[in-house]
């Protein structure tokens, strides 16, 4: 057989292997992706120590055990906030009985004018269960750094300033572990959804 056919025989046999092997790489990871949950990523979340509106210290431990819906932001909040604490009320109305299975926390990233007072009297206008969580400018600087929060604080033209934050709801497992979020705004259907599956994973 001349040289140049044995070389292009071998070449097509190559691109059969290979075309082969990528088609069995991608159905492996199709049916992973299908089968195995989301898995937590360890890089968001972890220990924090902040204040509750009675001034009572709360960290980390006191969410083990249930999972977890946490949304930052704070109380001078023109729309966000109070949209997204909201939408965490109207979740907890359709959960029913299943509400109680899981911890809800809003979480300030304003310390200096959210103190315990100001964000405990902020969340007591929606639901009892959402936790209002504050600190020191440090025990919050942490916690935001911890859970990889983007937070910052913008001056306005009038002396006084706003803060740019991230808008998604923080969805932890039992163990604390980060899962996913619910985007600001996302559609009830599919928020109920993923909050199920968060309960149903648990």
């Amino acid at each position: 057989m001349p040289l140049t056919k044995i070389i292009r025989y071998s070449a097509w046999a190559l691109v059969a292997v290979l075309a082969f092997a990528i088609a069995a790489v991608s159905m492996v990871t199709w049916r992973e992706n299908k089968a195995i949950p989301l898995a937590p990523v360890a890089t968001i979340g972890g220990p924090f120590t902040l204040v509750n509106s009675s001034g009572e210290t709360i960290t980390e431990k006191n969410f083990l055990g249930k999972p977890s819906l946490i949304f930052f932001g704070f109380t001078y909040c023109p729309e966000v906030c109070p949209t997204s604490l909201s939408e965490m009320q109207g979740w907890i109305e359709e959960l029913g009985s299943d509400a109680d299975k899981l911890n809800y926390a809003f979480v300030s990233v304003d310390p200096e004018r959210d103190t315990p007072d100001v964000i405990g009297d902020y969340v007591s206008s929606f639901d009892e269960r959402i936790m209002p969580l504050t600190g020191s400018v440090e025990q919050v600087n942490s916690v935001i750094k911890t859970y990889r929060v983007y937070a910052r604080k913008v001056p306005l033209e009038d002396g006084d300033y706003t803060m740019d934050h991230t808008a998604g709801v923080y969805m932890m497992n039992p163990q604390n572990q980060f899962i996913g979020t619910i985007s600001y705004g996302e559609d009830h259907e599919n928020a109920m959804k993923k909050i199920r599956d968060l309960l149903s994973s648990s």
